[in-house]
């Protein structure tokens, strides 16, 4: 979802209330669950919210599902995403006014499902069949406890944009880049031939540091247990650290200052997901010819080349009145080839769906990143992204660990120390244990 996806990790629900649960992601009761997927005819109406590219997708496909489905119908309403969450939130606390699906973001959805076990009907009984068809990170994503609370839409892998011209002239072969050392000794080489720092990131937020932690295969919270001074945690925001000492982060504040940056051409590369190639074509037509993508650097030579920074999903609420047309058009709508190449083709959302990643859509040249075929590149790193485990009470540690992170990084404080105290406040609000 483009713009979306970059504050996806950030967003705070308006009065979703972080209960402090300490059960590790387990629904505190059972909620309503789909036991089969319907045997008949289906027919009604439902209901489904969304916002922005996504609400655009819904509206175009919804026809193709009622001409296939006659005597259903499908409307689709734009909410607008700034007010999407206390709408939905509100809706949850007094059981009335939701519609039968809801579009959520990856972060959005533990929380919901921890602090309102009856809110989502559980989709793991119709839905399980599906489980190697998806990307396991947003699989994982969409479950809390034993449940499954929402069907995977969008992934979101990370890849590295780079402006070739910039390498041209500092003589860095992008293919060399295979770890972050690299990455930050081809940062110095390039500040030195242009004067351009390597890439841009907001250092008051901790979404860089985030988005390194799931490259190592961890979240902000393990087993249940605070788990952001882990020695992966340390690395991740120890990584961060020595780029900006070596005055290669170039600080811009929130998704404004990414893109002017951009646009000024201020840094060399910029570590985010597929959808940002949809902002750049959308919003910088100007630099066609100037970027290209290469993998991730990893952290270690045999380690993960991606993360995510992103993605979406659609839930059915358990106020539903018509639970078999709902899961109908959920399933006929994610769980479908055609369906998701079509949205990828048209909105540039990419498939969750790991059989729409086969299609000869992906592997087309694309023009504005020099013929590079950019989508392959993401495509085949989706089933790497290491899955991490999300709770109801990331965002309350997300906010905590913006000290942490700017802390470290704007004032020199040691990342170990920073980390340690993150953990230690965490703790205190979350009343989970410290891993």
């Amino acid at each position: 979802m483009k713009k979306i996806h970059v504050i996806a990790g950030i967003v705070i629900a308006g009065g979703l209330a972080m209960s402090g649960c300490a059960t590790g992601g387990v629904p505190a009761e059972d909620g309503p669950k789909i036991a089969q997927s319907p045997a008949g005819k289906i027919s009604g109406e439902i209901k489904i919210w969304s916002w922005d590219v996504a609400a655009k997708a819904l509206q175009r496909m919804a026809p193709a599902f009622e001409k296939a489905n006659p005597g259903v119908r499908v409307q689709v309403v734009d909410i607008g995403y700034d007010n999407a969450y206390d709408k939905i939130t509100v809706g949850l606390k007094s059981g009335a006014g939701l519609p039968d699906v809801i579009t959520l973001e990856d972060t959005q959805i533990p929380g919901y499902a921890e602090n309102f076990p009856a809110g989502l009907v559980d989709l793991s009984g119709v839905a399980g069949k599906y489980k190697p068809d998806f990307d396991p990170a947003k699989w994982a994503a969409a479950s809390s406890g034993k449940g499954l609370f929402a069907l995977p839409w969008d992934s979101a892998p990370v890849g590295l944009f780079y402006r070739r011209d910039y390498f041209k002239q500092a003589g860095v072969v992008p293919e060399s880049i295979l770890t972050w050392d690299d990455a930050v000794k081809a940062g110095e080489k390039i500040k030195q031939a242009t004067g351009k720092r390597l890439f841009v990131s907001d250092l008051t937020r901790p979404d860089g540091f985030t988005t390194l932690l799931q490259q190592l295969g961890q979240g902000y919270f393990k087993d249940g247990k605070v788990a952001v001074n882990s020695p992966e945690a340390v690395r991740a925001l120890t990584l961060l650290k020595t780029l900006k000492d070596k005055d290669l982060l170039q600080n811009e504040k929130g998704w404004d200052g990414r893109i002017t940056a951009t646009k000024q051409g201020k840094a060399a590369v910029q570590p985010t997901a597929a959808w940002w190639s949809g902002t750049l074509t959308g919003e910088m037509a100007e630099l066609s010819g100037k970027f290209g993508v290469i993998p991730l650097p990893a952290f270690d030579a045999d380690g993960s080349r991606t993360s995510a920074n992103g993605g979406s999903a659609l839930a059915i609420t358990s106020q539903t009145r018509n639970q078999d047309a709902a899961w109908a058009f959920v399933e006929w709508l994610l769980a479908n080839k055609d369906n998701q190449v079509s949205m990828m083709r048209t909105e540039a959302l990419f498939p969750a769906y790991l059989p729409a990643l086969t299609d000869p859509l992906f592997d087309e040249p694309q023009p504005y990143f020099g013929g590079q075929k950019i989508n392959r590149i993401f495509a085949d790193q989706v089933r790497n992204i290491p899955p991490v485990e999300l709770t109801g009470d990331d965002t309350q540690a997300q906010e905590i660990l913006k000290k942490a992170v700017s802390g470290s990084l704007l004032d020199g404080e040691d990342p170990k120390t920073a980390l340690d105290e993150a953990a230690a406040r965490i703790a205190s609000a979350t009343k989970r244990p410290l891993s």
